[in-house]
């Protein structure tokens, strides 16, 4: 039986909604911010009313509280929920062999949750299928990182692998084209890459980028075309410039 998560504060309108909508049994209950404006915003009540409908206990509580368990950032409303528990590899691989045209986003090194939590929302806005991170040396779905994610942290496909190089070998060898993004002399630009059908797109963390064997294991590198004397890009960033690269040449092709 695997080990029951501790119950975690989830705040922000986008973030609640995402939990009430997806997984209301991981809500165990809902805080309010106690004040006359609050009582007269439709949103709010609308997710006090949703929050009933579900069995989930609705306590109004002082702005002071809500900042002690969440941060000045709550917009007036926080959940104590059980987090969400990312999938493995064998269910991965699993869900792989179901799909026929997956579109995954991999993300290697990324610490930041904030950076994580902008990458979710980019992957769901450019119709990613799954996002994959390695279970060590990686944000994990924290409350930051979902409040940044704008609700795409419990809509989205999440799996956490143990190792990347394996997971890597398994995904090509199910016929997905893996790209990375790196600059290097073989890397090609990300304005003339044609996307295949299945594709895996792998982002590196700032700074240190993709770690060389992961960029041995990519059937093809990219590196996105700067015109200016920046060099590179957040991470985040870099990551919706390519994903919605890749949305639109499927969109043409389709």
């Amino acid at each position: 039986m695997s080990k029951a998560l501790k119950p975690l504060m989830y705040s922000g309108f986008h973030a609640v909604e995402a939990l009430l909508r997806h997984r209301p049994e991981a809500v165990l209950e809902l805080f309010v911010q106690d004040s006359r404006a609050d009582r007269d915003d439709p949103r709010l009540e609308a997710l006090i009313s949703e929050a009933r409908g579900q069995g989930i206990a609705v306590q109004r509580a002082r702005r002071e509280v809500l900042e002690k368990h969440a941060g000045p950032q709550h917009q007036g409303i926080v959940a104590r929920a059980r987090p969400r528990r990312p999938g493995d590899e064998n269910q991965l691989l699993e869900w792989l062999g179901r799909e026929t045209a997956p579109f995954l986003l991999i993300l290697e090194g990324v610490t930041d949750p904030h950076n994580l939590g902008a990458c979710l929302r980019s992957a769901d806005a450019a119709g990613v299928d799954a996002v994959i991170v390695p279970r060590r040396h990686a944000a994990g779905l924290t409350p930051v990182a979902c409040r940044s994610a704008a609700g795409a942290a419990e809509s989205l496909a999440y799996y956490e692998v143990g190792n990347l190089g394996n997971l890597l070998d398994q995904v090509r060898q199910r016929g997905v084209w893996v790209v990375g993004t790196a600059l290097e002399d073989r890397s090609e630009s990300l304005f003339t890459f044609s996307p295949p059908a299945s594709l895996a797109v792998i982002m590196g963390a700032e700074g240190a980028g993709l770690k060389r064997l992961t960029r041995d294991k990519c059937d093809q590198l990219l590196e996105i075309p700067m015109a200016g004397e920046v060099q590179s890009l957040n991470v985040s960033v870099a990551t919706g410039v390519v994903l919605f690269h890749v949305c639109r040449e499927r969109t043409r092709a389709s």
